[in-house]
């Protein structure tokens, strides 16, 4: 039996000829300590590259109480690697997280992610990251670490996974957890930047078919949107933090509803304590008009779209009717856009959480 003859080549170890590169991997947390340290607050007590990481509560706080959470951008994702564009989920991916935390009075401190790519891929895994750090630093918090993970075979090239952890902290006493809504109360919605992360299996649905039919394309700008459609889609989630946190310090806020995956029917009731309900006017805010083309194109009923999407509304407050102006325009002093939408009132045993009612007492024009 002749044996072929040894080359002289180098010949790549194992692991990197089954698709992950330790080499490749290892270098790239340089650039992941650069990106971090820019998102770093006085309470991280760790940096990039240990096991975990480590923070304590700021000291300001007498009772501090936890509030973790963790989300991701779901197949916004596919949007995203569809169009090679990475810049903006990243903020996608902390909104989703923080959002969650400040609607229970909770200031977020840190924020972790997790990445995972069938193979590293530095440049989309960099823009992904720095689109973290953004959200971060807009949130007030901090990159305390996270994990990349290389998976050969389980993902396609250039599409990743992209999920985010946070934890917040609040004082015991200022928990906001709905308890003290009341008959009375107003809601006043918080303007969203478009769709945000949810919906997304429908919207490309939506757009697949309006591409295969030639009626439009990613790049087209309609008329009605007055930007390209790939603009639209990608707008990133708005992140409410900072106004929340102004609006905690100075108002009594009874609820605070973030307005994510399940739309308003599947959100507003969460915070609504037992013989109450929620009675909204669906006319008392403008639409986003990305909302409007997808409605139309994808024949959406008007039941479905409250159910699927945010709307135009991303936040919803509660409070005393009193303080309602005051909040609107402090929240529209902080730039955002705010509108009186709906009210609390009494609901007897077999009635539903919420109700939809154009023009009710209570709506903006109140």
């Amino acid at each position: 039996m002749t044996l072929p003859p040894k080359s002289d080549e180098p010949t790549a170890p194992a692991y990197a000829r089954a698709g992950v590169d330790l080499d490749k991997d290892e270098g790239f947390i340089d650039e992941v300590k650069t990106i971090a340290k820019s998102t770093f607050r006085p309470e991280v007590l760790s940096s990039i590259g240990g096991f975990a990481g480590m923070f304590k509560a700021p000291e300001r706080y007498k009772d501090p109480v936890f509030v973790a959470g963790a989300d991701g951008v779901g197949t916004k994702l596919k949007l995203a690697a569809l169009l090679g564009r990475y810049d903006t989920i990243g903020i996608d991916c902390v909104a989703m997280v923080v959002n969650d935390l400040i609607v229970q009075g909770a200031e977020p401190l840190v924020f972790l992610d997790y990445m995972a790519m069938g193979e590293l891929d530095e440049e989309i895994g960099a823009e992904a990251l720095r689109g973290v750090a953004e959200g971060c630093k807009r949130a007030g918090c901090a990159l305390l670490g996270g994990e990349t993970a290389s998976m050969p075979g389980f993902y396609p090239k250039s599409e990743l996974e992209l999920v985010g952890f946070g934890v917040g902290v609040v004082e015991r006493d200022k928990v906001i957890d709905g308890s003290s809504i009341g008959v009375g109360d107003v809601l006043i919605g918080v303007a969203s930047s478009g769709l945000h992360s949810n919906g997304f299996s429908l919207v490309r649905e939506i757009v697949d078919a309006g591409i295969a039919a030639e009626r439009f394309d990613y790049r087209d700008a309609p008329a009605e949107l007055n930007t390209s459609l790939a603009a639209a889609l990608l707008a990133p989630t708005r992140i409410y933090v900072k106004p929340v946190l102004n609006l905690v310090r100075d108002f009594d806020l009874h609820g605070i509803v973030h307005v994510t995956g399940g739309g308003f029917e599947g959100n507003i009731p969460r915070v609504l304590p037992n013989g109450v309900r929620a009675r909204l006017d669906p006319d008392a805010w403008p639409r986003p008009p990305i909302f409007g083309f997808l409605q139309k194109q994808g024949e959406i009923p008007e039941t479905e779209m409250r159910r699927v999407f945010n709307c135009g509304i991303g936040l919803v407050v509660v409070a005393r009717r009193d303080e309602a102006d005051d909040i609107t325009q402090r929240l529209e002093a902080m730039g955002e856009r705010a509108y009186r939408i709906g009210a609390i009132e009494a609901k007897a045993a077999d009635d539903p959480a919420l109700v939809f009612a154009p023009g009710s007492e209570g709506s903006s024009a109140d």
